[in-house]
């Protein structure tokens, strides 16, 4: 694969993370419209009726305000993966949702745990470290974007609040670093130089012929020049200089 296809725009690009988005949108307006609570469809750690939370609880969203804060992270963070790892992710997203959930369902306390913030930071740990482990200089330039926006919200990791599920977003990271490292096929590679390869033989090197062992400067000259720089040498010191 040409290594500019690692980094091609497709409409999934945008299509996918928005159609996600949607979804969750029209979850909450159908709670609010008809006057559902789906909030009991949660993760509810330990009990085996909480493990169907595994799969419904990213689209479910406790109010306006829980929505709006996840949205424009989801969004944005998920149009990058699909950009930047488009041979991953589906795979990253897939796997993601699910073992966040499960982690959740195992670390998390007795209650419902609802959102999309645990799939936020699992894309926010894969993206950041993904793009370090890589060493491509554009998925290490997303790393320290992604860090820069929303590096703050590692505090959110920790039990700052009783009222944020700091068990699914803990989860979330978790999962997003174990990924970041375990999935390697399909990921853009650094630039390799045909000096960097093992078969390079630096003797054949055009441009390293003219320094020594030593990495002193050898001035090659033209046989004709060398030719009359001698003769000029032999030359009594009283006829050097005249015309």
């Amino acid at each position: 694969m040409n290594k500019n296809d690692h980094f091609r725009f497709s409409t999934g690009v945008i299509g996918y993370p928005l159609l996600f988005v949607l979804a969750i949108w029209i979850v909450f307006w159908f709670e609010v419209r008809f006057g559902f609570d789906f909030n009991h469809l949660g993760v509810y750690p330990r009990t085996l009726t909480g493990l169907r939370g595994v799969i419904f609880s990213p689209f479910i969203h406790g109010d306006l305000s829980h929505l709006w804060h996840n949205t424009l992270p989801l969004l944005i963070l998920s149009m990058s993966l699909f950009f930047f790892y488009p041979n991953n992710a589906w795979k990253v997203l897939l796997l993601g949702v699910f073992l966040t959930g499960m982690l959740t369902w195992i670390l998390g306390r007795p209650a419902n745990h609802i959102g999309a913030s645990g799939v936020i930071y699992m894309l926010f740990g894969f993206l950041f470290f993904k793009g370090i482990l890589a060493k491509h200089f554009r998925l290490i330039a997303l790393s320290f974007i992604v860090v820069f926006i929303y590096g703050s919200m590692i505090w959110y990791t920790l039990p700052v609040d009783p009222k944020i599920s700091w068990e699914g977003h803990l989860s979330g990271l978790i999962v997003g670093v174990l990924l970041a490292f375990f999935i390697k096929k399909g990921i853009a590679k650094p630039k390799t130089y045909h000096w960097e390869s093992p078969d390079y033989d630096d003797s054949e090197d055009e441009f390293l012929k003219h320094f020594d062992e030593n990495g002193n400067f050898i001035e090659k000259l033209p046989e004709e020049d060398i030719e009359i720089i001698y003769e000029y040498k032999q030359e009594p010191e009283s006829k050097k200089g005249e015309s």
